[in-house]
């Protein structure tokens, strides 16, 4: 499965086996396209496949880069383990050679098209806004023992003010240990976002929510809290990433509340 020899595909293991197939791979789409563009993401539940995952990017610097940076994260409850794929992917035998066929290829060619960024950006809005619907259903069916990580935020007094949903937190231009981030997409999650905060110096938690104004295009969009320990720690964070393109057309803002 995994090997030391550099390759555009990682081998990511000791992922949580509870969480749903669609939204593990939406997920794991959303968290490392971050680093670089991912043309492949597979994941499956069958008993060999399960707690692991193949993310093909269309480079080895993206797929290297996203290896040293999510090596070791808390993702759903349990640290990731990542390593370079034995073997070359499909996706990228496609890419080097324009005639290679994939064997039972429908499925595969479907994902890449997906992925890889053939579709319009109307029908992929479609597949995230249905992606979206059928994570919710899955929360809802639930046990109020298994409740999501986004619940035990939104009951945890101490993490600070939360935005309030169909409101925008106040702007503020003072430096403040809370930075409010908008213009996020729909895949973002508190895991997407706490990758990219909690590499600067007293980073305490993050808080996702649908915002309630749409994007400059008109797509539906999120918003997030950022808490920091002190004014001067969420400034040094604020400076770096206002302006960070998440994903083609979806550039983050950050400001003071």
């Amino acid at each position: 499965m995994s090997s030391s020899q550099p390759n555009a595909t990682l081998y990511v293991k000791n992922l949580n086996d509870k969480v749903n197939k669609d939204e593990l791979r939406t997920q794991l789409f959303a968290l490392f396209t971050t680093y670089g563009r991912v043309i492949d993401v597979v994941a499956s539940k069958t008993p060999k496949m399960r707690g692991q995952a193949f993310l093909v990017f269309s480079d080895l610097a993206g797929a290297t880069s996203a290896m040293r940076a999510c090596e070791g994260i808390v993702f759903y409850d349990k640290p990731m383990h990542i390593e370079y794929a034995k073997t070359k992917s499909y996706a990228t035998l496609k890419k080097e050679d324009p005639n290679f066929v994939v064997p039972t290829s429908i499925h595969v060619q479907d994902i890449i098209q997906r992925l890889g960024g053939a579709l319009s950006n109307e029908k992929r809005q479609r597949d995230v806004d249905r992606m979206d619907e059928d994570e919710r259903e899955s929360k809802r069916e639930k046990t109020d023992d298994d409740e999501g990580e986004e619940m035990e935020i939104e009951d945890d007094e101490d993490s600070g003010a939360k935005p309030a949903k169909g409101a925008v937190p106040q702007v503020v231009h003072q430096p403040s240990a809370r930075l409010l981030c908008t213009n996020l997409p729909q895949e973002v999650t508190d895991d997407v976002l706490s990758v990219l905060f909690q590499q600067y110096q007293g980073f305490q938690s993050t808080h996702v929510v649908p915002s309630p104004t749409p994007s400059a295009t008109g797509q539906k969009c999120k918003m997030a809290q950022v808490l920091f320990d002190s004014p001067d720690m969420s400034t040094v964070a604020k400076e770096a990433l206002d302006g960070f393109t998440l994903k083609k057309g979806w550039v983050m803002n950050v400001a003071y509340i």
